[in-house]
């Protein structure tokens, strides 16, 4: 009996021939990932095990992403203890404000994460990394905390749902939208503890912005990975950009899924998660008269440069709606840089939209785009709980950039079509 994807990565990790679903295995990581609010707990811990050294000072990142630029004294001091630390480890790998990025959309830019990889982060959007052909999880400041120091840790080989997308893209449609009906399609539990394996002809043309997109949103349906199979677009990719040697792994034509879904998305209109959860989807022909007092386009999910790109053109010459604010988070510098040289972010700014510096901010309700009591947002973001971007009363709704846009024009949930 063959194996899929993820169980090879796995088996390969634990310096096993096979893993079976279910079994508990330790597996070395190839690097382990914190942030400002997540590994400040870790280092507190890792100090506790009473080792001197990381395992590998080139095998953990850690990037200040989530309160940065600092908004409080609290926010710099957890900045601050990450900084002192990477110091005195010698981290190769801390990002400082200035030269970082949404740390999702920085790894793989900087070719820190590589097909075949065993990545762990103290984030539960680290899955984002599946696109690449990883096995990429998130995990606990605690767990984190010991594979800093072990360069191990341990999993319980997930079970595989294989996702099958056939059919061709219509216009507006996106990575985005995808995800969010398949998460609509099976709940947010639909995949618990699963691996969500994304296949087919759709996923096939899809580029490699689009997949970082589909993968970072499998926590949502909660699984514990979100994988592609690696190919010639991958290879593009990544070639250019890899710090080390990296694998392509496939699944076996026997290997043995839990469930296998297939989608026809011929038919597929932008979808829209309504509040309070992202499996609250529905066409956005359904969704148009709901005001908005705010936008946001970025984040991990959708701040890549393709993300901008698909904004920009339904702003151009536009302007945005006199009730509404516009923000725009690029996913990391280069991607700023980038966006500025092809005139992205004078479009943004001419259409009355503010761009930020790349952080997480408004996403989980941290600074920088919070909401007020009574308050609605659109967001490209990855989540839409109660109290998810501000005030517990206030309503966050998922969508697309090319959504997200054409509300921001319009004042109320639009299809892009309104105002091309």
């Amino acid at each position: 009996m063959g194996m899929t994807i993820t169980e090879k990565i796995l088996a390969r990790h634990a310096g096993r021939d096979r893993v079976e679903p279910g079994e508990l295995i330790s597996a070395r990581v190839d690097a382990v990932l914190g942030n400002d609010i997540t590994a400040p707990l870790a280092i507190k811990e890792f100090e506790k095990i009473g080792v001197d050294r990381v395992f590998d000072p080139e095998r953990v990142y850690l990037v200040p992403d989530h309160f940065v630029p600092n908004k409080d004294i609290k926010s710099a001091e957890q900045s601050k203890l990450m900084r002192e630390f990477a110091r005195k480890q010698e981290l190769v790998h801390y990002f400082e404000v200035g030269r970082m990025g949404i740390e999702h959309c920085l790894l793989p830019e900087q070719g820190l994460v590589v097909p075949g990889d065993v990545v762990i982060g103290a984030d539960s959007h680290t899955c984002t990394y599946g696109a690449l052909g990883a096995f990429a999880t998130g995990v606990g400041s605690t767990d984190l905390a010991a594979a800093m120091a072990l360069g191990e840790t341990w999993f319980k080989v997930p079970e595989t749902i294989k996702f099958v997308y056939e059919g061709e893209l219509p216009k507006w449609v996106s990575g985005k939208d995808l995800i969010l009906y398949t998460i609509g399609d099976i709940g947010v539990e639909g995949a618990r503890y699963m691996a969500m394996e994304f296949t087919g002809p759709v996923i096939e043309k899809l580029s490699m912005d689009g997949r970082f997109t589909i993968c970072n949103m499998a926590i949502e349906a909660g699984a514990k990975n979100g994988i592609v199979p690696p190919d010639e677009t991958t290879s593009e990719y990544v070639r250019e950009r890899a710090k080390r040697p990296y694998r392509f792994e496939h699944s076996d034509p026997d290997a043995q899924y839990a469930r296998t879904i297939t989608y026809d998305v011929s038919w597929i209109e932008p979808q829209v998660s309504f509040p309070h959860s992202p499996d609250n989807t529905r066409p956005v022909t359904r969704a148009t008269h709901v005001e908005v007092d705010q936008v946001v386009i970025g984040s991990c999910t959708n701040g890549r440069i393709e993300d901008l790109r698909v904004a920009a053109r339904i702003l151009k010459r536009q302007k945005v709606h006199p009730n509404v604010r516009l923000i725009v988070f690029p996913g990391t510098q280069a991607i700023y840089l980038q966006a500025m040289n092809e005139g992205l972010l004078q479009t943004f700014i001419e259409a009355g939209g503010a761009v930020s510096t790349p952080t997480c901010g408004p996403c989980l309700g941290g600074h920088m785009g919070i909401l007020a009591k009574g308050e609605r947002a659109v967001a490209t973001t990855n989540r839409n709980f109660i109290g998810r971007m501000g005030h517990p009363e206030s309503e966050v709704y998922l969508s697309s950039p090319a959504v997200a846009a054409a509300s921001a024009i319009t004042g109320r949930i639009t299809h892009p079509e309104e105002v091309i």
